[in-house]
């Protein structure tokens, strides 16, 4: 029996979505996309990445998970909608029922959510976006760190945080007191025309949208560009701060405590990864 919001249901009652591992134990994965006229942005980067973690969390990936098994899924799920419309789709995948830490399930399942987006090129958000280090809990700088999975308990705890005081968002730490991350995005620091991003070794996301904006670095004579860890002083010293996902692409930080950040450099490689989406597509 179930006590499911204070209704008792039978076995039979209860719905499949609650025998789910993601659920129950956080054995699973998550993939976020834009699509834009049904087409993928970066659908490579974002499909290895998928493979990649699935093989690292011990999946059985089915033969027929193609990229065209992918976009056809896509395409069904938004079939009704606008084709020319932008969305935001998310991909979650949770090893199915069974056992407890050593599930004999190997079969895995599946669901789309799909959600609009108001516009299909990236933009810089016009409104300040105060963050501050949220310092209660610390990222592990492991494998496991760098994967979409649905553990994001940290995430979610900074996130109450920073709208209990009024904050945009917040910064995240690992153990060694290292700034790994925002809440939803990777984190670049500026000064002068020296860019540096938190390592993958220190507990980042393996962001798709960190690893187009290294791409697009890369090709710049104008920036010397390193991975290596960034410490707090560092944050207060910088001329830009700025995150990134494929959703939002670039967000400026306007402030964080005290010291005030301008945006030019992030304005300047927005337009860039728009030229970029452009000649590149999906």
């Amino acid at each position: 029996m179930i006590n499911f919001n204070g209704d008792i249901l039978g076995q039979s009652e209860v719905n499949d979505c609650l025998h789910n591992r993601g659920l129950h134990y956080g054995d699973a994965l998550f993939e976020t996309l834009k699509i834009v006229g049904r087409r993928i942005l970066f659908a490579e980067a974002h499909y290895f990445r998928l493979m990649a973690s699935m093989r690292l969390m011990r999946m059985e990936i089915p033969m027929h998970w193609t990229p065209e098994f992918f976009q056809k899924e896509i395409n069904k799920t938004l079939k009704t909608q606008d084709p020319l419309a932008t969305y935001r789709v998310k991909i979650l995948i949770w090893r199915d029922w069974g056992g407890l830490y050593a599930p004999k399930a190997e079969t895995v399942s599946y669901a789309i959510f799909a959600s609009a987006l108001e516009r299909s090129e990236y933009r810089l958000d016009e409104k300040s976006f105060v963050v501050d280090l949220f310092k209660d809990h610390y990222v592990n700088n492991g494998l496991l760190e760098q994967l979409k999975s649905n553990n994001k308990l940290t995430h979610v705890l900074a996130g109450i945080y920073a709208r209990e005081n009024d904050y945009d968002s917040c910064l995240l730490l690992n153990h060694e007191k290292k700034v790994v991350e925002g809440i939803s995005g990777n984190l670049f620091l500026v000064k002068d025309y020296k860019i540096k991003t938190p390592p993958l070794s220190d507990g980042c996301l393996k962001g798709v949208m960190r690893g187009v904006i290294l791409e697009i670095l890369a090709k710049h004579p104008d920036y010397i560009v390193t991975e290596a860890s960034i410490s707090p002083f560092e944050l207060q010293k910088a001329d830009e701060l700025f995150l990134t996902n494929v959703i939002n692409g670039i967000q400026p930080v306007s402030q964080y405590r005290k010291k005030k950040f301008s945006r030019d450099h992030a304005a300047n490689l927005c337009l860039k990864l728009n030229e970029h989406v452009a000649r590149v597509g999906a």
